[in-house]
């Protein structure tokens, strides 16, 4: 059975600083027309810094949409084009103040494909050389520093639920062989 699904009309109904919302209508593969709702991000980036301790930045800051202050890994939107390795290392200056000897890769996950375009690429960062952050001028973060395996109990526990640190931490922990 063939799965795609084929794209009629396309309209914007939203275009914002961050996010676009369109109203498509695809004919599905047994010729039916459904509507699907798409929003469309640029991606962003998530970065876990391992310090040489064994410990973790973490940065808490507070999520409007869930009226929360939310412990996560740094991370942040890509610009329109730019590479995701460049605004790894950009994040990881700006929220932490750190410069890594060693970035690796850990891949990529869709934030949310029902809906949202929205690609992340995670990364590990490793020999960090520590300087001062400087985070965006509508940015209001805090650090810590944890225990990898602190960070790894508190996403078993459901304390920590950020979607893009579970993710990384746990791709980091595997590579890791920890």
């Amino acid at each position: 059975m063939e799965l795609l699904e084929k794209t009629v009309s396309s309209e914007i109904k939203f275009k914002g600083h961050i996010v676009t919302l369109r109203l498509d209508q695809a004919e599905l593969p047994n010729g039916r027309i459904a509507s699907r709702e798409v929003v469309e991000h640029p991606g962003g980036v998530v970065i876990l810094p391992l310090h040489d301790d064994g410990t973790v930045t973490l940065v808490r800051q507070f999520r409007y949409p869930f009226r929360k202050v939310i412990a996560e890994l740094p991370a942040g939107k890509l610009e329109h084009g730019e590479d995701h390795r460049l605004a790894a290392l950009r994040e990881l200056s700006e929220e932490v103040g750190a410069v890594p000897g060693e970035l690796t890769y850990l891949g990529c996950l869709y934030t949310s494909p029902g809906f949202s375009s929205e690609v992340l690429h995670m990364y590990l960062a490793r020999e960090l050389t520590q300087g001062e952050s400087h985070p965006d001028e509508d940015e209001f973060l805090e650090r810590e520093r944890i225990p990898f395996q602190t960070l790894i109990d508190q996403i078993m526990s459901g304390e920590i639920a950020d979607g893009k640190t579970v993710a990384a931490a746990l791709k980091a922990k595997v590579l890791l062989g920890l």
